[in-house]
């Protein structure tokens, strides 16, 4: 289990800091801006969590991930600015890093030894708070925050079943890829039939 949280972990650090940079271009940032973008977007989440969990900072514990942050954004930079690309193509990558970390975001709550409910949430603020810097660092409302569809309950249900899973007796393992999967369709579908939640007045994204 530790190998798959690791790579995954690993994974979603480089997805996020391309999702950063891909963003960044939006708002013609020059390299250094971009590389802080796409740091901010692969650590923030992680460092978020590990802070509240009173967990040494996982990118200062192993600079590989870091390390991983910054070459994943300067090939994305440089792609980015030789190639014509879909201005909202980072939604994509978005989804995947959102799944993957909030997987790994609610396992190493659980090895934590957190209660479920908030290993759950940990795991979503290990998914979406990343996004939010990247947005709030590009000059955005935030896209969790935005009328759209479903984001952050992507993750906490994505999150609940992978807890729910393993209590029945389902691999930690199966149950991670099974979670995975789940927040990274509801987010997909999400995205294409605009599922949102109720809200009060003018719909808004949760």
């Amino acid at each position: 289990m530790d190998a798959l949280l690791y790579w995954v972990g690993m994974a979603a650090v480089a997805v996020s800091a391309l999702t950063g940079v891909l963003d960044s271009g939006r708002k013609q940032m020059d390299l250094i801006g971009a590389l802080l973008v796409g740091i901010a977007t692969a650590l923030g989440g992680g460092t978020i969590r590990d802070l509240l969990l009173d967990r040494n900072v996982f990118w200062v514990v192993d600079q590989t991930y870091l390390i991983a942050a910054l070459g994943t954004g300067l090939v994305t930079f440089f792609i980015a600015r030789a190639l014509p690309l879909p201005p909202r193509l980072f939604l994509i990558p978005d989804a995947i890093g959102l799944a993957l970390f909030t997987i790994v975001g609610t396992q190493v709550s659980l090895q934590w030894h957190a209660p479920w409910l908030v290993a759950s949430l940990m795991g979503v603020i290990t998914g979406i708070v990343g996004g939010v810097l990247r947005d709030i660092l590009c000059n955005d409302v935030p896209l969790v925050f935005l009328k759209g569809e479903l984001y952050a309950t992507a993750a906490w249900v994505g999150a609940l079943a992978m807890i729910g899973l393993q209590e029945v007796g389902v691999s930690s393992v199966l149950a991670s890829w099974l979670a995975m999967a789940i927040v990274l369709v509801l987010r997909l579908l999400a995205m294409r039939y605009h599922i949102t939640l109720p809200a009060f007045g003018q719909q808004r994204s949760i």
